[in-house]
C-alpha cells in the first residue's frame, strides 16, 4: 500500500540535527586544509630563504608568489568557515523557534551564507544537497545559479600584486630583498610646518631622496 504512496515527511528537528552534523564535518575538513596549506607554506619559506642566500632573486619572486597564493587560499577558507558557523548558529535559532512555532522559519542569513558556500569547490556538493533540503523545508528560497566572470587584471591590480610580492620578500628575507610596507600617510594639517613654501618643497625633496637611498640600500 505504501509502495507508491506519499513519502513520509522528515521531522524538522532531525533535519536540523543532520544539517549541523554535516556542517561540523565540512568545518573539520576545512581545518585540515588550512593546516596542510600552512605546512606547505613553511616549506616554501625555507626554500625562499635558501634562494635569497644564493642571491637568486628570480626564484625568490616565484616562491613569494606561491606564499601569496597560499595565504589568499587560507583567507578564503576562513571566510567559508565563517559562513558555515553562521549557518550553524542559525540552525540553533531554528530549533528554538521550532519549539515555539512548531515549524522551521525562512532565514535570509542562511540564504546568503548558503549562496556563498555553494560556490566553494571544497564544500559545494554537500552545500548544494543541503540547500535543496532547506528549500523543501521552507528555510530558504530557490537560489539563482549565478556565475561571475573573473575580470581581467588592471594595471592597478598588477601593481598592487607586485607590492604584495615585495612585502613578502622583505618579510621572509628580513629586508635583504623586496621593499618594506609604506608608512601611513601624515595628516594634511602637518603639511604647513613652514611659512616658506619653497623651503618646504626643498625639504620634501631631500626627504624623498633619503628615503629612496634607504630603499635602494635595502634592495642591494
Amino acid at each position: 500500500m505504501g509502495l507508491f504512496g506519499k513519502s513520509q515527511q522528515r521531522n524538522p528537528k532531525d533535519l536540523v540535527t543532520e544539517w549541523n552534523h554535516k556542517l561540523r564535518k565540512e568545518g573539520y575538513q576545512l581545518d585540515r586544509q588550512i593546516n596542510s596549506i600552512k605546512r606547505e607554506e613553511e616549506k616554501v619559506k625555507r626554500s625562499l630563504k635558501e634562494a635569497a642566500k644564493k642571491g637568486d632573486k628570480d626564484t625568490c619572486t616565484i616562491l613569494a608568489k606561491e606564499i601569496l597564493r597560499a595565504r589568499k587560499a587560507v583567507n578564503k577558507i576562513y571566510t567559508s568557515k565563517a559562513h558555515i558557523n553562521s549557518v550553524m548558529l542559525q540552525m540553533k535559532n531554528q530549533l528554538a523557534t521550532l519549539r515555539v512555532a512548531g515549524s522551521l522559519q525562512k532565514s535570509t542569513e542562511v540564504m546568503q551564507a548558503m549562496q556563498s558556500l555553494i560556490r566553494v569547490p571544497d564544500v559545494a556538493h554537500t552545500m548544494q544537497e543541503m540547500s535543496k533540503e532547506m528549500m523543501k523545508a521552507g528555510i530558504i528560497e530557490e537560489m539563482l545559479d549565478e556565475t561571475f566572470d573573473d575580470m581581467e587584471n588592471t594595471e592597478e591590480e598588477e601593481e598592487a600584486a607586485q607590492q604584495e610580492i615585495d612585502k613578502v620578500l622583505f618579510e621572509i628575507t628580513e629586508g635583504k630583498i623586496g621593499e618594506a610596507p609604506l608608512p601611513p600617510s601624515e595628516p594634511t594639517e602637518k603639511v604647513r610646518e613652514s611659512d616658506n613654501p619653497g623651503l618646504d618643497s626643498e625639504e620634501d625633496e631631500t626627504e624623498l631622496e633619503e628615503m629612496q637611498s634607504r630603499l635602494a640600500a635595502l634592495k642591494s
